[in-house]
């Protein structure tokens, strides 16, 4: 995927690869928190580098993100190789690189192959000249791990620094419904999991250090679920916390359990979209899941403003409502070839531009069957 925009919308049949991408930002962000072994070995079982590579293929694995750490700052390139030899997987070579002007080879601000290399000390747009390049040679304590993992905790990196903390900021939410209802242990939660498990604790902090934030997520519930006056979180006297729904035609609050599904999952994905601290990139699968059609159109623009507010924002979906709300240049379609997965821009289809241009909508054009190669049933 090239030139992704603040708001991407993937769409195509089950088995195109649209979580499987998601799970490529999963693993980075694993292998920066534990090591390659560990990462893999999530997605795979004992036999994680071997479920995890491309089917019928040999050699490593290979990623490669770009990225930008400001809207004017360099566009840096960052490529990880992991490989499987007898004692494992180990990352095989790992390079941070940006090309300061349009021509010329690129400077490589961090090189490591096998646990040893080098990282750069300057601050990537204070280097006029690739002689200026101060290089520190350094070795890992062992080759499964990220040069960034181990890199980024010394503030003289600052090019490493900057990227360990884009990506272990990054957030990849699959949130079931089943997880956030029942009663959470006393703990404490800023930011929702990934399954939103601790969104008691998290409204709970919000409602005592974020009032404001609180407050408009609040706001927003009630414009979308009719009858919502209030949300609390409560500690009980066995040291759980309750979260609880107050009905403007009741005295007495519900219990989270009594609540709908489609109240639960606004609540959770208006209390991610208003963190007060946003992730740099947050992915979102199928959220349509237990909501309201007519709701996908606002969901859909609260997704863009998040977007538009700092936090790029990637989102599958099988929902025509949904894709309704997308604009020509958001939409990225998934198709199966030969085993392989495609991905094509909607905006580099003549047909569905121009039916766009007409007032058409994206989700209709997907029923109509203008996406070639998707079904939006499957």
């Amino acid at each position: 995927m090239r030139e992704i925009p603040r708001f991407a919308i993937l769409v195509g049949a089950n088995g195109t690869g649209k979580s499987t991408l998601f799970t490529v930002f999963g693993f980075l962000r694993d292998a920066m928190n534990t090591n390659v072994r560990v990462a893999l070995s999530k997605l795979g079982g004992s036999r994680g580098f071997r479920e995890v590579r491309t089917r019928n293929s040999n050699g490593p694995i290979q990623i490669e993100v770009k990225y930008r750490t400001k809207p004017n700052s360099p566009l840096m390139t960052y490529s990880v190789s992991i490989d499987e030899g007898r004692r494992g997987p180990y990352v095989e070579r790992e390079i941070l690189r940006y090309r300061r002007f349009s021509h010329g080879r690129p400077w490589h601000f961090l090189d490591f192959s096998k646990g040893s290399g080098f990282a750069v000390t300057n601050e990537a747009d204070e280097v006029e000249d690739v002689t200026q390049l101060v290089r520190d040679e350094q070795t890992l304590k062992s080759p499964d791990l990220l040069a960034i993992k181990g890199l980024a905790q010394f503030e003289r990196f600052p090019a490493v620094v900057a990227l360990g903390d884009l990506i272990e900021r990054w957030h990849v939410s699959d949130f079931h419904i089943s997880r956030a209802r029942p009663e959470q242990e006393v703990g404490y939660a800023e930011h929702l999991s990934r399954e939103g498990e601790n969104l008691s604790l998290v409204i709970e902090y919000l409602h005592d250090n974020h009032p404001e934030f609180f407050s408009r997520i609040l706001e927003k519930l009630r414009m979308r679920v009719p009858g919502i006056k209030r949300v609390e979180s409560k500690q009980t006297e066995e040291g759980r916390i309750l979260l609880r729904f107050q009905d403007g035609a009741f005295e007495d609050p519900f219990l989270a359990r009594y609540v709908s599904d489609g109240t639960i999952k606004m609540l959770a994905y208006l209390t991610l979209l208003h963190d007060p601290e946003p992730h740099p990139l947050l992915c979102v699968e199928e959220p349509e899941n237990q909501l309201y059609p007519t709701l996908l159109w606002e969901l859909a623009e609260e997704f863009r403003s998040y977007a538009n507010r700092g936090g790029q924002v990637i989102v599958s979906t099988h929902s025509p409502d949904f894709l309704n709300a997308a604009r020509l240049d958001e939409v990225f379609w998934l198709q199966k070839e030969n085993g392989y997965t495609r991905i094509r821009r909607a905006e580099e289809d003549s047909q569905v531009a121009a039916y766009m241009q007409d007032g058409d909508q994206m989700g209709y054009l997907w029923k109509q069957g203008f996406f070639a190669g998707v079904d939006p049933e499957g």
